[in-house]
């Protein structure tokens, strides 16, 4: 794409200052005392059909209170601001099945859950696995070490907090639609570079017939929308393979623009998820990232979060190559790792 060809600049509630955004109200939700029972109820009864948390779905886990306010949510992630942070699960007092099945049915009102890894597990646990970062084939959220600025394969990810690291693992946000905005502004061609083919490592989770990588733009515009993927780790380790598009000098420039402006304080904000709390965030307008963290030498109380991968059957449009990555492009079933003859399971530990 030429920089005179570029795409407008995005006006949007998703295009938002993290400064600005962070001290507003209209995405933070609190649960309340009958909410949370309506929660209890509706896992109960779907533990007591099957402990196997895939075959609960929006309608065998039932919300007549709370399901209407999931669906104001729903519409703020996909067409609002792109976030909300929901408050928050008595994780203390609830049996870890409970918690399980209710994070699972109240993200079945938000869309229908997508496997996270090549084990087919559609409830992700989000721990320090005492894995190496720098290996090519380990995913960085199996580390204790700062994520960077990422969107995930799915059209909505959502994370419930079980315990806090000792220090640090901080969640930030910043809006990817304002960093086109800016680079669109400041730095024309360097925005247009990234509308080329950009190749992402999969780090191992290669189904027969696949490239070890995909090639979708970091920007994509399609149907009058701007949607994002990015990983600059996982950019970066796909230069290994010989086959992979490789980056020019331009290139690199671009994504390290990208970088520095998503790091901006004046444009991120940082939020801290208390043991309860959930985050739910709309991947094709919004960029998330995890500080490191210092955990707690016991086992039993490291840093766990539950994780979901949700594709909405009301999400926008994305570009045939999206597929790639996502599998399918058709709202409500695309997005995941998919592989073949693999058992979708969710596991309530971490192995």
């Amino acid at each position: 794409m030429r920089p005179d060809t570029l795409p407008p600049t995005i006006k949007s509630p998703s295009a938002w200052l993290g400064p600005e955004e962070s001290t507003k109200q209209h995405w933070q939700h609190e649960l309340t005392d009958d909410e949370l029972l309506e929660l209890e109820q509706a896992a109960a009864r779907c533990l007591e059909s099957s402990d196997d948390l895939t075959k609960i779905t929006r309608s065998n886990f039932v919300l007549l209170q709370l399901g209407p306010r999931l669906q104001a949510i729903k519409q703020a992630l996909l067409q609002g601001c792109g976030f909300a942070l929901i408050r928050a699960l008595p994780v203390r007092q609830w049996s870890p099945e409970i918690t399980a099945a209710a994070f699972y049915g109240l993200g079945s009102y938000l869309g229908n859950a997508r496997p996270q890894n090549a084990k087919g597990h559609m409830l992700g646990h989000v721990i320090d696995m005492g894995l190496d970062a720098n290996d090519p084939n380990v995913r960085i959220y199996q580390t204790h070490e700062r994520q960077t600025f990422h969107t995930d394969s799915s059209d909505i990810v959502g994370l419930v907090c079980l315990q806090q690291a000792k220090a640090g693992g901080d969640s930030a946000l910043v809006s990817s639609n304002t960093l086109y905005n800016q680079m669109r502004a400041d730095y024309p061609q360097l925005a247009a570079a990234l509308f080329d083919p950009i190749a992402t490592d999969r780090r191992g989770e290669v189904a027969p017939g696949q490239k070890p990588f995909f090639e979708i733009p970091v920007f994509s515009w399609y149907q009058g929308l701007m949607s994002t993927i990015y990983q600059r780790q996982y950019i970066d380790s796909a230069q290994r393979f010989e086959d992979a598009l490789r980056l020019t000098p331009l290139h690199v420039e671009a994504l390290d623009c990208f970088d520095e402006m998503a790091n901006s304080a004046d444009l991120n904000f940082l939020m801290r998820l208390e043991a309860g709390d959930m985050q739910f965030v709309h991947n094709h307008t919004l960029l998330h990232d995890r500080t490191a963290f210092e955990d707690w030498a016991e086992a039993s109380r490291k840093r766990h979060l539950l994780r979901l991968w949700l594709s909405s059957p009301e999400a926008r449009p994305l570009a045939p190559e999206w597929a790639q990555r996502y599998g399918s492009v058709e709202p409500g079933s695309r997005g995941g790792v998919m592989m073949p003859a693999t058992a979708w399971k969710a596991p309530l530990n971490s192995v």
